[in-house]
C-alpha cells in the first residue's frame, strides 16, 4: 500500500471523525437547551403564580378598606399596599422573566383600570403540555408563553385576549417598574430562587 493510499485513508477517517464529533455537539447542545427551557419554565409557572396569589392578596385587602380600587395600577403597588391603615406587602419583589430575562410583563387590566393578571411576553413555544395545576389547565394549548396568563380568578380582564401589555399602556415604551420607583435593579443570578423554605410546587 503506498503512501498516498494510506494518507488517503486517514484524511477520510479525520473527516469521518470530526463530522461525527460535530454531530455529537449538536446533540448535545440542543439536548442542554431543552432542559434549560424546561427549568424556565417551571420558574416561569412559579413566578407567574406568585404575581397571582399577590394580586388576589391586594383584591381581597380591599375589602378591609374603605378605597373603590380592587386592583393595583401598577405592579409596584404589591410591594406596598397603602390603601389601609397600615401598609401591606403583598409581593416580596418584582420578579423578572425567566423567558425574556427582562422585568417587562404583559398586563391584563380591566376596563376602568387596574391590573387583573400578568403574562410573559415571549412569544416561544412551550415545551410542557401537560401536568399543570388546576388553575392553569388551559396552558395545555397555549401556542406561545403569552398564552400562560396568570389572572386573579374572576377578574373581569380588559381583553379575551392578551390585554394591554406594557408598550401600549406606554406608547411603545417599555415598562420598568423599578424606574417608577426611583431605583434600578441589578440583577443577581442567585437571587432569583425562591426563598428559603419556600420551594417552588411546580417542580
Amino acid at each position: 500500500m503506498g503512501n498516498y493510499q494510506v494518507q488517503g485513508y486517514i484524511y477520510i477517517w479525520t473527516l469521518f471523525a470530526t463530522m461525527l464529533a460535530g454531530v455529537m455537539l449538536a446533540a448535545a447542545g440542543e439536548v442542554w437547551q431543552t432542559t434549560s427551557q424546561r427549568e424556565k419554565e417551571l420558574e416561569l409557572l412559579f413566578v407567574g403564580d406568585q404575581f397571582r396569589l399577590a394580586i388576589t392578596s391586594y383584591h381581597d385587602a380591599a375589602q378591609a378598606t374603605t378605597t373603590a380600587s380592587r386592583y393595583p395600577e401598577s405592579l409596584e403597588q404589591l410591594l406596598e399596599d397603602k390603601r389601609g391603615p397600615k401598609p401591606l406587602r403583598h409581593l416580596r419583589k418584582i420578579f423578572f422573566d425567566p423567558m425574556t430575562n427582562d422585568f417587562e410583563w404583559g398586563l391584563i387590566e380591566q376596563e376602568n383600570g387596574g391590573i387583573t393578571g400578568i403574562y410573559s411576553l415571549s412569544t416561544v413555544q412551550p415545551i410542557k403540555r401537560g401536568g399543570f395545576p388546576a388553575d392553569y389547565t388551559k396552558f395545555e394549548k397555549a401556542k406561545n408563553y403569552q398564552d400562560w396568563q396568570f389572572v386573579h380568578a374572576g377578574a373581569a380582564a380588559k381583553d379575551a385576549g392578551r390585554g394591554a401589555s406594557s408598550q401600549e399602556k406606554n406608547q411603545g415604551k417599555p415598562v420598568n417598574p423599578f424606574e417608577q420607583l426611583g431605583t434600578k435593579p441589578v440583577e443577581d443570578p442567585f437571587s432569583r430562587s425562591s426563598p428559603a423554605g419556600n420551594g417552588n410546587p411546580f417542580e
